[in-house]
């Protein structure tokens, strides 16, 4: 039977609860879903546990599992809610200087957040990793804020993802690696980490200094996702559509990315921590297809009672991303419930495991009942 809708708090009419219940789905596996799959793979013989647990761990390097999507898929979404709070921002009729200012002030928020997050603060500058998640998403959300406010129509839009998404696999592909040659995809002779090993500023993460995931190249890519989110807003904006060809034309699109990725491939790697064209069509993909699938439900269907505890956390995404970095949220609640689970055994850490998720969304449902949503 369809839920009826309604206004709750954090929410208002044209705000659509599927794009919170996606972010929420996301930002689970990030705050401890993952772990529970892991730790219930290592507590059981079901092969198909282990199978999902090589699922929640990130690709070292060549290929896709779907822990590998779930940065780029928050990233889509932030790029779906840009043409909303564009529009809304400019019913208040502010100058676009004015909205590029604020949106500017998001990015360093972010930016500054991500070298905390990092323990930038705690370690000291020597030797820092500046680049990071939240930065990428700020630097990315910035771009592509831009690219929105000052375009003039959706094909505007779409020719800035095509040249973003080209300029990177002619990078990537065609533009030599001094000592290495041109599309050479391993750590040493990849576009990426010579531009890292060029100009980012602070410690490179991966291999040993050789680049940086969080890069500059990988930030020019996730800007592309980023409008590719863009678009799939357009669409559902658009009241020229109807519920169901915005969701067929989503999960369309998704399908297309998806095929043309899996063509790609053999000559042009689908490689997260370079962020590879392919990669970017890939995660793109699926994406749409995820908010295809979350909008006929939610917002067309109108079944929306099972995804409030999704929403809950999407509603406070960046909020417990720095949580549960900062606060040992494992430490507390093991000591409270320790007495119980660790007489259990493997089972006792499961418990263990999923306690933790309970703990941080009951904070966050105790936020959401007072109103209260940390929005940078």
């Amino acid at each position: 039977m369809k839920d009826s809708a309604k206004t709750t708090p954090g929410t208002g009419k044209g705000r659509l609860l599927s794009l919170d219940a996606l972010r929420g789905f996301d930002m689970l596996w990030i705050i401890g879903g993952s772990g529970v799959i892991s730790t219930l793979a290592e507590n059981s013989d079901a092969g198909w546990l282990d199978a999902l647990a090589v699922q929640m761990t990130h690709v070292t390097w060549n290929g896709f599992h779907f822990y590998d999507l779930i940065f780029p898929l928050f990233m889509f979404i932030s790029g779906i809610a840009i043409p909303y709070s564009v529009k809304s921002a400019l019913a208040k009729n502010p100058s676009k200087t004015k909205l590029l200012l604020k949106v500017f002030k998001r990015m360093v928020i972010l930016v500054i957040l991500g070298i905390l997050y990092n323990g930038v603060f705690k370690d000291g500058f020597e030797n820092a990793r500046y680049a990071s998640v939240l930065g990428q998403i700020g630097v990315a959300y910035f771009f592509a804020s831009v690219i929105y406010i000052y375009s003039k129509s959706v094909k505007a839009v779409l020719f800035w993802l095509a040249g973003i998404l080209i300029g990177v696999s002619v990078l990537q592909l065609f533009v030599p690696v001094p000592g290495a040659g041109a599309g050479v995809f391993t750590p040493e002779g990849v576009m990426n980490g010579y531009i890292d090993r060029l100009y980012l500023p602070g410690r490179l993460a991966y291999f040993n200094g050789i680049f940086d995931a969080l890069g500059i190249l990988s930030v020019v890519s996730a800007i592309g996702i980023t409008v590719m989110g863009i678009a799939g807003g357009k669409i559902l904006q658009n009241t020229s559509f109807s519920e169901y060809r915005k969701t067929g034309m989503l999960a369309g699109i998704g399908l297309i990315s998806i095929l043309l990725a899996l063509a790609l491939s053999p000559v042009y790697p689908i490689i997260k921590v370079c962020w590879t064209t392919t990669y970017n069509l890939l995660a793109g993909g699926i994406s749409f297809l995820l908010i295809a699938l979350f909008y006929l439900i939610i917002d067309v269907w109108g079944y929306q009672k099972w995804s409030f505890f999704f929403r809950i956390i999407g509603m406070n995404s960046v909020f417990i991303y720095l949580f549960g970095r900062i606060v040992p949220v494992a430490m507390i609640t093991g000591f409270f419930i320790g007495w119980i689970i660790k007489p259990l055994g493997g089972s006792g850490e499961v418990i263990g495991a999923i306690a933790v998720i309970a703990a941080e969304w009951l904070l966050l449902w105790f936020m959401y009942k007072k109103n209260v949503f940390v929005k940078v």
